[in-house]
This record gives C-alpha cells, sequence and structure tokens, in this order.
C-alpha cells in the first residue's frame, strides 16, 4: 500500500471523515450527505403523510427538526447506511438480529463503522494493520 488517507475532523462532519477514511478517499462532502439525508427526510414525510396529512401526528413531525441531519454536520446511520450503498457496501449493525445469523467474527472483519457520544468514527484494517 503507497498511502493511507486519513481526513481530519472538521466541526461536526464525522460521518464524512468517517465515510471517507473507510473507502480511503474524498468521496463523501457535505452536501452529497445533506441531500441523502434530505431524500430521506422527503421518505418519512411521505410514509406519514400515509396517515393523514390532517392528523396531529403528521402535523407534529413537520415541525420536527429531521432525524437525519442538524446544522452542526451531524448525519445520522441512516444517511451513513444509505452512502454504502451506493458504493455496494452494506452496514450490519452489531446488535442486529442479521449480525447474529450471520455469526460474524470480528476478528475478520475488515472495518467498523463506530458511534460513541454521537461522534462517527472507522476501525479499519488496511494491509496488516488495524487503523482507528
Amino acid at each position: 500500500m503507497e498511502s493511507i488517507f486519513h481526513e481530519k475532523q472538521e466541526g461536526s462532519l464525522c460521518a464524512q471523515h468517517c465515510l471517507n477514511n473507510l473507502l480511503q478517499g474524498e468521496y463523501f462532502s457535505p452536501v452529497e450527505l445533506s441531500s441523502i439525508a434530505h431524500q430521506l427526510d422527503e421518505e418519512e414525510r411521505m410514509r406519514m403523510a400515509e396517515g393523514g396529512v390532517t392528523s396531529e401526528d403528521y402535523r407534529t413531525f413537520l415541525q420536527q427538526p429531521s432525524g437525519n441531519m442538524d446544522d452542526s454536520g451531524f448525519f445520522s446511520i441512516q444517511v451513513i447506511s444509505n452512502a454504502l450503498k451506493v458504493w455496494g457496501l452494506e452496514l450490519i449493525l452489531f446488535n442486529s438480529p442479521e449480525y447474529q445469523r450471520l455469526s460474524i467474527d470480528p476478528i475478520n472483519e475488515r472495518s467498523f463503522i463506530c458511534n460513541y457520544k454521537e461522534h462517527w468514527f472507522t476501525v479499519r484494517k488496511l494491509g496488516k494493520q488495524t487503523l482507528v
């Protein structure tokens, strides 16, 4: 391996840096992740509207801020998951039934996306090294 790509943390854009460090290049910008977040927001709005646009639940939903992004640059796990789908990658939650069904051995995996106190980061094997 010639070099290791690492994007330093800027503001609260840890999801962007997490994805780019995982993929080893500048593949996602805040604009692209915001676009995914807005698309998810619209899908959620449409689902909520199915219960009736005059319902109290729908009106309350419309008054709430996005659950997929905020003004600080924080993006949700759903945004990260959808961003990975562009690359044909799947995010499998550690505590999910699917993870248990696949009997995944963490030692043999190449990478993990982790969240600690609202901070996204990647743990990834590159060659014989594990990088955080």
